[in-house]
């Protein structure tokens, strides 16, 4: 194949970077770009490894501006998620802990104690979730205490309205509820 134009179309940009990478066949390319699709919206993975390239070779023209910032935005509302889920778990056990005790065991403390660690990697990954915690407790509450609905079988108005324990309470290496 022959280009003759002295700066490649986007197009040819990309199946050259696709095709140097195996990542998804110049045939496949060619047909999505002819639909109007963008990699974007066909081959995530290859998206990234384009944009990657793109980044590092400082082509800025051709950098999917708008996507790669949707992106990026994701991937700190994904930190608060996991944060609000690890907490809703870890939350949801405690509760179980203090109001089914004779139902305790080794496995309930084993996620109890995995749950702290995991949310104290994150936040040391991530010290401004800090600044989410007040909020971020508050939803986990409400995922703990539905979690504990279910595995205990006691109804939701057995569990107070609001989570009794702090953040510094929840996370202490430990604290377990009477």
């Amino acid at each position: 194949r022959e280009i003759v134009e002295s700066q490649p179309t986007d197009e040819v940009l990309m199946m050259t970077i696709v095709s140097a990478t195996n990542l998804v066949s110049e045939t496949d390319l060619a047909a999505s770009i002819a639909t109007g699709k963008s990699l974007y919206e066909i081959d995530f993975y290859a998206w990234t490894q384009a944009q990657s390239a793109f980044l590092r070779s400082k082509n800025w023209a051709k950098v999917d501006l708008e996507n790669v910032i949707e992106e990026i935005e994701s991937l700190g509302r994904q930190e608060r998620r996991e944060l609000v889920n690890r907490l809703g778990v870890l939350i949801g056990h405690l509760l179980r802990w203090q109001f089914q005790s004779d139902g305790r065991s080794n496995s309930w403390l084993a996620t109890i104690r995995e749950q702290r660690i995991q949310i104290n990697l994150l936040i040391q990954e991530n010290p401004s979730l800090k600044s989410y915690l007040e909020q971020a407790l508050a939803t986990a509450y409400d995922l703990g205490v539905i979690l504990a609905v279910k595995e205990t079988g006691l109804p939701f108005n057995h569990f107070p309205d609001r989570s009794p324990h702090t953040f510094e309470q929840i996370s202490a290496a430990m604290f377990l509820p009477d």
